[in-house]
């Protein structure tokens, strides 16, 4: 015998009730269809908004973060107020001590509510198809142009005037995220210690920002390499308007096609080794290196396991809808496959605090354009970015994943590694 409205939302009221019991939400709420306040009407950062009587079942039944993320796709479920803290909801029913739905009560309760009769919003590309051979110079190019190529519209709405998708460098708190990624700029180019004549590489150079800066304040010659053609087109783009097509040379190109003779003094990859794979890192570690000329240095700067890595468990939201092979290994194999390739490890810097108030700036900017988000890439895509904006800000604010930054080094045949003794000239104004 099917249930009344009002039977519904009191199983559902139940069903909350024992599920996180012993893990209370602070600063989330759940509304549910008919205006229900669950635990309570105290104001919270975020109400989680039940938009039918199916929409529980449908967002626990799978038991994974994933299943969770693809109801909100949905739309079986929206959040109003603070998308990062709503994320807390994801991480009390991760935490509980018996798993989301271990318990046969809590599984015979669940599924005695309504089914979810909802289906993903049609028609757009959410999703990719993965073939070949997982990092292989075909897969890699797809899976870049999956996540980069949405629409050069759609990220400046939401990322700083230089279109740098990458963690900022907040000299202050409350500083802009237009001087945030202009200092990183900055803060990358001092710690390889650019100087003029010089000759940089810039793997995965994105939509160009950091290689016109270091041309026009360094006075370095620059190759910027990336898979992504919309990136490649605009960055050549900004160059030429920069008068700087002497100086920077933007390829559509995998950084793996290089060839080891043009050699070069620096070279940087921000963002982009996220996309190697752990099982690839020492051949990634000895093609940069063979690139390099004796003396000189690579900055490796990329997202990382932090110390709570294993907090979700089970299929990835991100690796399905987001960053498609994406891999974040933790620190310590980095450094090991570094040294293995030959580098000589001189700096490590984690900067996830960073990171965390990039990501809050982005999902503000994104919120703030919604309505220009949904016409350029549709209502999935929005719901998938704001979503992943947000829980990353949550990750980074948490510690779940953290970002670093490690300086490497090309010694001479001899030890000589060209190197001054301290890192002073990295924070000289």
């Amino acid at each position: 015998m099917s249930l009344t409205l009002q039977p519904v939302a009191e199983a559902t009221v139940d069903f909350l009730n024992q599920l996180l019991e012993h893990r209370p939400l602070e600063k989330v709420s759940i509304r549910l269809w008919d205006g229900t306040l669950w635990p309570d009407e105290k104001p919270r950062a975020a109400t989680v908004v039940l938009n039918h009587p199916g929409a529980l079942r449908g967002m626990l039944a799978a038991g994974t973060a994933k299943g969770l993320g693809e109801a909100y796709l949905r739309d079986d479920f929206d959040v109003e107020g603070d998308m990062e803290e709503a994320v807390e909801l994801a991480v009390a029913l991760e935490n509980r001590p018996t798993g989301w739905l271990a318990s046969l009560t809590n599984y015979y309760k669940l599924h005695r509510l309504p089914a979810s009769l909802r289906e993903s919003l049609p028609g757009e590309k959410t999703r990719i198809e993965k073939d070949g051979r997982r990092h292989s110079l075909s897969r890699d190019r797809a899976a870049i142009s999956f996540h980069y190529d949405v629409s050069n519209d759609f990220y400046r709405l939401w990322l700083d005037q230089e279109m740098v998708y990458s963690c900022g460098y907040f000299e202050t708190p409350d500083a802009t995220l237009d001087a945030a990624q202009l200092a990183k700029f900055r803060h990358l180019c001092r710690k390889l210690r650019l100087r003029r004549g010089q000759r940089l590489l810039d793997i995965g150079c994105g939509w160009g920002g950091l290689a016109r800066y270091a041309a026009y304040n360094f006075g370095v010659e620059v190759v910027g390499v990336t898979l992504s053609e919309q990136q490649a087109e605009f960055a050549r783009q900004r160059v030429e308007e920069a008068g700087l097509t002497e100086q920077v040379k933007i390829e559509l190109r995998d950084y793996r096609q290089l060839r080891v003779e043009e050699g070069f003094d620096a070279i940087v990859s921000v963002g982009m080794a996220e996309h190697v794979g752990r099982e690839n890192l020492t051949d990634y570690f000895k093609t940069v290196r063979a690139l390099l000329r004796p003396g000189g240095v690579f900055l490796n700067h990329a997202i990382g396991e932090g110390r709570q890595a294993e907090r979700f468990h089970g299929p990835s939201f991100v690796d399905a809808y987001v960053f498609p092979d994406a891999d974040v290994p933790p620190i310590p194999l980095v450094l090991q496959s570094a040294e293995a390739a030959g580098f000589e490890v001189r700096d490590v810097e984690n900067l996830r605090e960073h990171y965390a108030l990039t990501l809050r700036h982005w999902v503000r900017r994104l919120e703030a354009t919604q309505g220009r988000a949904v016409t350029l890439v549709g209502e999935s895509s929005y719901r998938v970015w704001r979503l992943y904006l947000a829980a990353s800000a949550h990750g980074f604010g948490h510690g779940d994943i953290a970002i670093y930054q490690t300086l490497l080094s090309k010694p001479h045949a001899d030890g000589r590694a060209d190197l001054p003794l301290t890192r002073q000239d990295w924070y000289e104004k």
